[in-house]
């Protein structure tokens, strides 16, 4: 029979651990939306360079609806955000996310369109809604 003990391991203290977590979660965000970010400017790209018009006026169209108008900025990517969580494409909140980020959209009204969102669209909402503070709280940690 083998006796040997299998070496100690150290043992972290709760705040080495929590410390520990808060890096590794820092870095998770930071990764998280940086690699969202670059999917999306490198996948445009990519279809961009196809010679196709329908592609190429309906991004020039999702372009120009965002533009300040009758509606600002913020108010319009706030429906979008709206929209994109009832329609639950998870790539859409993303996006939507960091355009509010940009125009100025707190963290107040973040929720007051995730309420809107998860009234109009219902329960189903609910998973892409946790994936959406998700991303918010990956975004929010990420410096400025």
């Amino acid at each position: 029979m083998n006796a040997r003990k299998p070496p100690s391991k150290a043992v972290a203290t709760p705040r080495k651990a929590a410390k520990s977590a808060s890096v590794k979660t820092a870095a998770t965000a930071k990764d998280r939306v940086k690699e969202f970010t670059e999917f999306r400017k490198r996948m445009n790209e990519r279809i961009l360079e196809h010679d196709n018009q329908v592609v190429r006026r309906f991004f020039a169209l999702d372009t120009q609806t965002y533009r300040d108008g009758a509606l600002n900025l913020k108010t319009k990517e706030l429906l979008g955000l709206v929209a994109s969580l009832v329609l639950r494409c998870d790539d859409c909140i993303s996006y939507h996310i960091a355009q509010c980020r940009e125009a100025g959209v707190n963290r107040d009204e973040f929720f007051e369109a995730f309420s809107v969102g998860l009234v109009v669209g219902g329960s189903i909402v609910i998973p892409h809604l946790r994936r959406a503070v998700d991303f918010l709280d990956r975004h929010e940690a990420m410096p400025a």
